[in-house]
């Protein structure tokens, strides 16, 4: 990594550094103007009413005896606020000099003669300060304090506030760069497809971003060609192992002893199936079929009916329509794995559709001898086959009926589960959403 990498603008840690930055400026011409402003530093600000106060002592100093009752008149007339009023010498209480360093700025305007004193209030009247002028005579007029807001104007408040925005900005846009490209890898997780359906994710954001998303997008790439290849493989050993199968069994038909010949006949009737059940499988990681409204009640009526045509007791339990989006073919053949697995070790089927809010549930029951909890969940898995009490003999299957179902309903955006019936038996629950975006099972 180079040394000034971090500051590299196309990245997330150069992107954070120019916006800590830009707050950090923008920061300090908050604060500074805020100072410049209200200038807190400046002992000479006047309160209300003091320059007024100085010009009128300083006015009525320069002037004669006779004539201070008329100036009087016009500076109450001028400023009705202050309320001036001049008491002779020794007729006021002076409580002290005032000290305040808001009326340092009016002494320096007053010069020497004059002497600004705090005036003593008896009864608790309003706030009064006093001008003695060169003669004795006191100037007394009603002035503010000078004091500012002690929170709201204080300037630490608005550097407070400043630095709550600045970083604020920075969370959100780091949690918006951040979330919606994390978002985007989640999204595209859940519809990961091998039929190159899926569009890729988009390269942009920071460069450490716009890497993952390459490197995402290849692995998309080489594992939808894996398993294009292992598909390609596997289908073509089974298509030339089909071949040598159909020879044994015609070389079977030779053999004079009855028993071997039929059980030589039942193993190559298992390796086919097997192959056959291999394949639909695979097949099934890569079905493209299209999403269509379907019947679904219509369509679990069919598969009871069928196999009732070949001697199993097996019973439509639901509504007489049910409209959902689904792919007619694939949920035949889950449906039909299902009913299979239950009429080979029960002697009675039910199928089950029962619509909850936004998804249809589709049970199929058998009163057989059930599975242990322990296995449940292994017995989803492919090639995985029940315990002793569910496999009754090598012809029973291989293990892919339920894999075969639960891939289905998955790609429907769905789930497969397993659960006792009561007293004994299995339930296989499949529930479906009404409507989705179908994806694939990888």
């Amino acid at each position: 990594m180079k040394p000034l990498g971090f500051f590299h603008l196309k990245g997330i840690g150069g992107q954070i550094a120019a916006l800590v930055l830009a707050s950090t400026v923008a920061l300090h011409l908050v604060v500074t103007t805020a100072f410049l402003i209200s200038r807190p530093d400046r002992p000479d600000t006047a309160p209300d009413g003091a320059p007024q106060l100085a010009d009128a002592a300083l006015l009525l100093g320069a002037a004669s005896e006779s004539e201070r009752p008329r100036l009087l008149d016009d500076l109450a007339r001028a400023f009705p606020k202050l309320n001036i009023e001049t008491h002779a010498p020794g007729t006021v209480s002076v409580a002290a000099e005032s000290e305040g360093q808001h009326l340092h700025g009016m002494r320096r305007h007053l010069g020497r003669g004059y002497r600004v004193v705090q005036l003593a209030s008896a009864d608790g009247g309003p706030h009064r300060i006093g001008v003695e002028l060169p003669d004795g005579t006191v100037i007394a007029a009603q002035v503010g304090n000078g004091s500012r807001p002690w929170f709201w104007g204080a300037p630490w408040l608005t550097a407070l506030m400043s630095a709550f925005i600045c970083v604020s900005v920075l969370g959100l846009w780091a949690a918006r760069a951040l979330a919606a490209p994390l978002s985007s890898f989640a999204t595209a997780a859940e519809n990961f497809s091998l039929d190159g359906a899926a569009d890729p994710l988009p390269e942009r954001g920071p460069e450490e971003i716009r890497s993952v998303a390459r490197a995402l997008n290849r692995m998309h790439e080489r594992i939808a060609g894996l398993m294009s290849d292992r598909t390609r493989m596997l289908a073509a050993i089974s298509h030339d192992l089909r071949t040598p199968i159909t020879r044994l069994r015609l070389r079977a038909e030779f053999i004079e002893d009855e028993g071997n010949r039929k059980r030589m006949l039942i193993d190559l009737d298992q390796m086919r199936s097997m192959l056959e059940s291999v394949l639909s499988l695979l097949r099934n990681d890569r079905k493209i079929e299209a999403v269509t409204l379907v019947d679904i009640a219509s369509s679990l009526q069919l598969v009871a009916d069928q196999f009732g045509d070949m001697g199993h007791v097996v019973h439509y339990d639901g509504p007489l329509s049910a409209t959902a989006a689904a792919r007619p073919d694939d949920l035949h053949r889950g449906i039909t794995n299902l009913v299979e697995n239950a009429v080979r070790f029960g002697a009675e089927v039910t199928i089950r559709l029962a619509i909850a809010g936004t998804k249809l549930i589709i049970d199929v029951e058998d009163d057989g001898p059930g599975i242990s909890d322990a296995r449940k969940q292994a017995m989803l898995e492919p090639f995985v086959r029940g315990d002793d009490a569910r496999t009754m003999d090598e012809s029973t299957g291989f293990g892919l009926g339920l894999s075969i179902a639960r891939a289905i309903a998955i790609a429907h955006g769905g789930e497969l589960s397993l659960h006792d019936r009561a007293p004994h038996g299995l339930i296989v629950r499949m529930q479906l959403p009404v409507s989705q975006q179908p994806r694939l099972a990888a």
